[in-house]
């Protein structure tokens, strides 16, 4: 069994689930860990796990709405944290430094349970951020969510992946027209370390879109500069496929378990 869910996804917070079986052994992994421990225990236990159910937490950077609890939650749960040097040296600025705090070591892949967890690097205006690929030898899951732009490494890594899980930030005429945003932050957000918008992760899913492909989800939505239907509306015209085909990770309700068979 392979499957994944969200607790929450999007500017607020977000975290991931991913579970893997292989023989007697089931393994668990958290990416990210942006919500408060409180909401974090909620919403796990709304698709029927607990804390201790966790056997690592992944991060893929050190912004809040990734890793605000990280140090808190891994206490509760008793388990490692896994990130890059820059992401810890981050959180230790911070006071939010994990006990049991474990360092990636560039891209190289590593053995978690059933797992084998493959970083890759991203563009983001953060210290040494990364996301993953996730793989239990038969079935890859690969996420990507905070990236500003989309580079050739990014799509050859995502590019033979089941499932994937792809950041649909916003729309840019809405964004631009927004006058909540500073221009500061708009120039952020659309620049080349800010966030993917619809068209951007649309033109990388006909890029390594193949038969294959049995889940899409679109994440980290803007809730004033984006909506569901935009997004959802984009990747289905890359895939020439119906909208309702495509899954949206909220950020309320996160996204409930999706297996991948």
């Amino acid at each position: 069994m392979f499957r994944f869910a969200a607790l929450g996804s999007g500017s607020k917070g977000n975290a991931w689930v991913v579970e893997a079986s292989e023989g007697y052994t089931r393994t668990r992994v958290l990416i990210d860990c942006g919500l408060t421990v409180k909401d974090t225990v909620q919403r796990l236990a709304r698709i029927g796990l607990a804390p201790d159910d966790m056997d690592a937490i992944l991060l893929t950077h050190e912004h809040s709405d990734h890793a605000r609890s990280a140090a808190a939650f891994a206490q509760r749960a008793a388990c490692p944290v896994w990130m890059t040097h820059g992401t810890l040296a981050v959180l230790e600025a911070q006071d939010n430094r994990p006990h049991d705090a474990r360092l990636l070591h560039g891209e190289q892949p590593l053995a978690i349970g059933a797992f084998e967890v493959s970083p890759y690097t991203i563009p983001h205006d953060a210290r040494e951020p990364v996301h993953y690929c996730l793989s239990d030898g038969a079935r890859r899951l690969g996420l990507l969510t905070d990236a500003g732009h989309v580079t050739p490494h990014i799509e050859a890594t995502l590019a033979d992946c089941d499932a994937l899980v792809l950041e649909c930030n916003h729309d840019p005429e809405r964004l631009r027209a927004s006058t909540r945003y500073p221009e500061s932050l708009k120039r952020r957000i659309l620049g080349p370390h800010g966030h993917l918008e619809n068209a951007a992760t649309a033109a990388l899913l006909v890029k390594i879109a193949h038969g294959g492909l049995c889940h899409v989800v679109a994440a980290h939505l803007s809730a004033e500069n984006n909506t569901p239907t935009l997004a959802t509306n984009a990747l289905a015209g890359a895939l020439g496929c119906q909208s309702d085909w495509i899954a949206v990770a909220e950020q309320d309700d996160g996204l409930d378990w999706r297996m991948l068979n």
